[in-house]
């Protein structure tokens, strides 16, 4: 093995050397103390459990993505966490069983087997808040806003968010009696935009022509807020799931335009984002200049089954480093005192003291080179150690 292959990382697995860990540490800080300001308490869930926990609800994506492990000690299969979410519906299912409505939020490392796309990282440190409980729109309400302030905080601006509704393609699929290898035809059609492919489909698998139209025009049912009166007008003759998906999206526009006036919102009705996973609204958040959503989230009702207490369930993620990649976080310029050590215990106590007062204080040996952020020095002057710059 040469030297080079010992310092090579994986491809996509990243370190953050001190500038930039200072600013992730900071960047985390405060997204975790506004989250604790809507009062979402804080859990650190385990980097790796068993695969039985990790990859519930028959999830197959979140599979492929799962580095997988033997535990030494059981002989059980277990998964290093590519995603924290099904952690949280665990602890709340499981870990608190609270019966009111519980708001959670996490940061930590996750690991991808395989990046999402190709400039991705395999190495997401993921941040994010869950909210279970509530049923209605209300949750959601709260945690697109509170996405947003998560792009605020971060300096992001100029975002825009992108919203459908997995009820709408479930109720026309159930319209069009279509079965479930034909559902999961449409729905690999409609994330690829293969409209053409879309017509073959629809001629070979679906007889009704009103659920064949409805299908047909999913794809153009896109846009501003437009599209939703659009999408009520074409759709008028719709199960009454699919209208009352539209009319929820209606709602939630209302709030979010109310409070956060600044955002832009889109529409997509065929983008169906985490199908298997969510069960109602799904969002993600873009910026100009990122080839890929920075945020997802949506509603994910009765995830907590498998953990024995199906509860609504409401929530979004990120990751720090992609924030800190586009946002504009800066860090107080970070200063320190030198102190050489000469043995005395007046001299650790007055090193104490500073450290106590917040000062950062690099206590050296003997012949070590001072350290490049100290622009002060500790001194004996006289019988007292005083603090004193250092000439430039």
């Amino acid at each position: 093995m040469s030297i080079a292959d010992r310092w090579l990382l994986p491809d996509g697995i990243e370190e953050l050397l001190p500038a930039q860990a200072t600013r992730a540490e900071q960047l985390r800080r405060e997204l975790l103390d506004l989250y604790s300001s809507w009062g979402y308490e804080l859990v650190m869930p385990p980097l790796v459990e068993f695969t039985e926990s990790l990859l519930v609800n028959g999830n197959a994506d979140l599979d492929l993505q799962t580095c997988k492990l033997t535990d030494q000690l059981s002989g059980r299969l277990m998964g290093v966490r590519a995603d924290i979410t099904p952690q949280t519906a665990r602890i709340d299912a499981h870990g608190l069983i609270r019966q009111g409505a519980t708001r959670l939020c996490y940061a930590g490392s996750t690991l991808h087997a395989r990046p999402k796309t190709a400039l991705a990282s395999r190495s997401p440190i993921q941040i994010g808040c869950e909210f279970y409980g509530v049923a209605g729109i209300e949750a959601d309400c709260e945690v697109i806003s509170l996405l947003l302030e998560t792009a605020r905080v971060a300096g992001i601006s100029a975002v825009t968010l992108d919203m459908g509704h997995v009820g709408i393609f479930r109720g026309l699929s159930k319209m069009a009696e279509l079965n479930p290898e034909q559902e999961q035809m449409l729905f690999d059609i409609l994330q690829r935009k293969a409209v053409s492919e879309l017509d073959d489909f629809i001629q070979a698998s679906v007889s009704d022509s009103t659920a064949a139209g409805f299908l047909r025009a999913l794809p153009n049912l896109k846009g501003d807020r437009s599209t939703l009166k659009l999408a009520l007008e074409k759709l008028a003759s719709a199960p009454q799931e699919v209208r009352d998906a539209i009319l929820q999206l209606e709602q939630i526009a209302n709030c979010i335009s109310q409070r956060a006036p600044g955002a832009s919102l889109y529409f997509d009705l065929s983008e169906l984002r985490g199908y298997h996973y969510h069960t109602g609204v799904v969002f993600a958040l873009y910026v100009q200049g990122a080839g890929e959503a920075i945020a997802n989230g949506g509603r994910y009702d009765n995830f907590g089954a498998a953990f024995g207490r199906a509860r609504p369930a409401s929530g979004f993620s990120t990751d720090l480093k992609h924030l800190l990649d586009l946002g504009r976080v800066t860090t107080s310029n970070i200063s320190a005192i030198w102190a050489v050590l000469d043995g005395s215990d007046k001299q650790w106590q007055s090193i104490t003291a500073l450290r106590e007062k917040g000062e950062r204080v690099i206590a050296s040996g003997a012949g070590e080179i001072r350290d490049e952020l100290c622009d002060r020095e500790l001194v004996l002057d006289g019988q007292n150690y005083i603090v004193r710059n250092i000439p430039v």
